[in-house]
């Protein structure tokens, strides 16, 4: 008895993978090995920058503060420092939100934690 093959089954992994490969360079498109590769490989590159996004935004969070707190006359890790202090559990996204777009409110902030 001859070998069975699932060719329809195959072709459909197949093509699966190579409509996700459309719009790539090159080879990268059409070309089996190559598609399946670059997509693996991109795969890869979405799951660590999905991890990388949270570290780069932090960063800009902090940045965005610490120049509003130099503004008041106040560095970023002095401001952190009062705020823990203080008590005022306020995190870093709200905070650099209210730096960026509410300055009244932060200079409240700020004006809370200096005298402490």
């Amino acid at each position: 008895m001859p070998r069975s093959v699932n060719h329809v089954a195959s072709r459909a992994k197949r093509k699966r993978i190579l409509k996700l490969t459309r719009g790539y360079f090159g080879a990268r498109k059409n070309v089996w090995t190559v598609a399946k590769n670059t997509w693996e490989k991109g795969l890869t590159y979405a799951y660590r920058d999905r991890k990388n996004k949270k570290r780069t935004f932090r960063a800009l969070w902090i940045q965005r503060i610490n120049a509003a707190a130099r503004q008041e006359g106040m560095s970023y890790s002095v401001l952190m420092g009062k705020l823990a202090k203080a008590g005022i559990e306020i995190n870093r996204k709200v905070l650099a939100d209210l730096a960026l777009n509410n300055p009244e409110a932060f200079k409240a902030i700020v004006a809370k934690v200096a005298d402490k």
